[in-house]
């Protein structure tokens, strides 16, 4: 009775003993505790005896030394548990003090200096960044913005607003227009496109774009300028404006080939007053020929109709709610309906072709609502959509093909004309009399447009050194004119050729002993030197007979060459054989820089108007221009 007694007193004393308080980080502390009704912990109690052991100020010295002499075989986990929590507390300051070491290092490190390689380059790329993505200039004030600065750089101070709109931005300016002079100025021939344009604060502005084929034959092209054009747009305003643009980028007019513009009849003039060649926007020219091929009674309802029950849908999300769960249950694609833009034809096709295809979808959700019934198409409205896309639809893609500037695009002219004429816009037997009336319109209209002769001599010379084409949609009555005026355009470039300067330079007279040094030793006379012609034979001027002949050679030789795929490129092609049509290629670089459409000119206008936003509609012209020119040729 006397041992269960006190193993009971034991197990109660042991659930009563508790932690010391507060944070222990000796080992020793596992085995030792302190009575619960001990508030202060003053006497230490040992958890296996239960003997009371001295421990003034919390010491662990004593504790050792009672689990040493009377629990050995705790006293020997104590120890070694409690070397190795010092060795891993010894790791890990050090780690952490070598880690804070650095940051602390990164922290309290120098800034750069203004004048450092560092700073410009960082100074720099933010520079670039604000005029190529046409980010405002607050951007370098903003809180995430600097806070992306410094985590990447926390040794970049980045300078003011100020600095960036009054400094970095014109110093980028000047050194992308010098770059873009000393391009320009190495054309032999070039080709403009220009438009005009109102901001959002209504200020009116002129673009002008050149085209040009380098020497390496690659195709460019660069914006020179969207002036502030405040006065009347009369066309003789227009051609003075024009004329002074081009004489600032010390262009000269004689190089000039083409100028593509839009319809407009301001625009048309300008070119007419300088006395210089123009070229109608195809794509302006297109957009006409549908819009009077539209002009049909028969017409009216349908579209009228068709855009309103667009127009229900885009401002109703209700309805559009309604439209997706029907083309779940219809099984038709999950397509949103499209508006039409007035100034874009294709997105008058586009808004009729969505229609068409959720056709179904769109008389069931209109069906359920008695205020939206009307709206429903009738099979001849149906009918008449029909005829529209049927007659649109394959002419989509030849306006975005010519809008290109990366690639050559006016010997596609010609091509294109002849495809409508004979393919695309040809009466099909199935074809219902409105779709042949559509038709039958718009090629009208394109053929009269560009009847004019000087229009199909420009066009046909392309085509003709396009090696693709060549002479294959040159009228069989105009291939001799042709021909003819190829001959008298490479006797021109030879008469340039040979009146061109030979390239010369002098060597300074202190460096005649490096330049002889430099010489290439001469070699010995082969027995094939004594049949090569003197240089003087071969400087000596070809009679004009033989100048003729060479020159009827050569262009017999590249009509009569194999055509180039139609995919291939061109100016590949031409690069390659140059040597060949040393005078061939100098008029292909002449006229297929032309573009075909003015779309260069509506892309700086494109570019201006995400620059003159809302909130950044106080914008001064001359920084419009600054930030357009920099957009576009970065």
């Amino acid at each position: 009775m006397c041992e269960c007694s006190a193993r009971a007193k034991m197990s109660e004393q042991e659930q009563q003993l508790v932690k010391k308080k507060g944070k222990t980080i000796s080992t020793i502390w596992k085995y030792f505790g302190f009575q619960e009704s001990d508030v202060e912990q003053n006497k230490v109690q040992c958890r296996i005896c239960y003997q009371v052991v001295l421990a003034p100020h919390a010491n662990t010295t004593n504790l050792f030394n009672h689990l040493k002499y009377n629990h050995k075989v705790q006293y020997d986990g104590a120890i070694i548990q409690q070397k190795a929590d010092q060795k891993d507390a010894r790791s890990t300051s050090s780690t952490t003090s070598s880690q804070s070491s650095i940051q602390d290092a990164l922290h309290r490190a120098t800034a750069y200096a203004t004048s450092s390689q560092r700073h410009r380059d960082i100074t720099g790329a933010i520079t670039f960044h604000i005029a190529k993505d046409m980010c405002p200039v607050s951007t370098v004030s903003n809180q995430g913005f600097k806070q992306l600065v410094n985590t990447l750089d926390k040794r970049y101070a980045m300078p003011s607003r100020y600095y960036f709109s009054r400094s970095a931005l014109p110093a980028l300016y000047d050194k992308c227009r010098g770059e873009v002079e000393r391009d320009v100025a190495s054309a032999d021939y070039f080709a403009t496109t220009t438009d005009l344009w109102s901001s959002r604060t209504m200020e009116p502005y002129m673009s002008l774009t050149v085209h040009y084929i380098d020497a390496d034959f690659n195709l460019k092209t660069k914006c020179l300028q969207t002036a502030f054009f405040p006065e009347d747009h009369t066309g003789q305003n227009i051609a003075h404006g024009l004329r002074e643009a081009m004489a600032a980028w010390g262009l000269k007019e004689d190089k000039l080939v083409c100028m593509t513009t839009d319809n407009a009849a301001n625009i048309k003039l300008a070119p007419e007053v300088n006395g210089w060649m123009r070229l109608q926007c195809f794509g302006h020219r297109l957009h006409l020929a549908i819009e009077n091929a539209m002009k049909d009674p028969r017409i009216g309802r349908a579209m009228g109709l068709c855009k309103k029950l667009v127009s229900s849908f885009s401002y109703s999300w209700k309805k559009k709610r309604e439209l997706a769960v029907a083309q779940q249950q219809l099984n038709l694609p999950e397509h949103s309906l499209k508006t039409e833009c007035p100034t874009r034809w294709g997105s008058r096709q586009a808004m009729i072709d969505r229609v068409l295809e959720q056709q179904k979808a769109i008389a069931q959700v209109l069906s359920s609502d008695r205020k939206t019934r009307h709206l429903s198409l009738t099979w001849q409205d149906v009918d008449v959509l029909e005829a529209i896309n049927k007659s649109l639809s394959p002419l989509v893609e030849f306006t975005d093909t010519l809008s290109g500037e990366k690639y050559v695009s006016v010997s596609f002219f010609k091509p294109t004309l002849h495809l409508f004429n004979n393919s695309l816009l040809a009466v099909q037997e199935d074809d219902t009399d409105l779709t042949k009336s559509i038709k039958k319109k718009i090629l009208d209209y394109l053929n009269d447009k560009y009847d004019d002769a000087a229009t199909q001599e420009l066009l046909d010379m392309a085509s003709a050194l396009d090696p693709r084409f060549k002479l294959k949609y040159v009228s069989e009555d105009n291939r001799g004119s042709i021909e003819a005026s190829l001959t008298t355009e490479m006797r021109r470039v030879m008469r340039l050729m040979e009146n061109a300067p030979l390239e010369t330079a002098a060597v300074p007279a202190d460096d005649t002993e490096d330049a002889a040094a430099a010489a290439p030793k001469k070699k010995k006379k082969g027995l094939g030197s004594f049949f090569k012609a003197t240089v003087d034979q071969a400087a000596e001027p070809q009679p004009a007979l033989e100048k003729d002949k060479a020159i009827a050679l050569e262009l017999q030789s590249y009509l009569q060459a194999v055509p180039l795929d139609a995919e291939e490129d061109p100016l590949k092609w031409w690069r390659e054989s140059r040597k060949f049509y040393p005078r061939l290629s100098i008029l292909a670089r002449k006229y297929l820089c032309i573009p075909a459409t003015s779309s260069s000119s509506e892309r700086v206008f494109s570019t201006g108007g995400n620059i003159v936003t809302c909130l950044r509609s106080s914008l001064k012209p001359d920084h419009v221009n600054r930030l357009v020119f920099l957009a576009k040729n970065l």
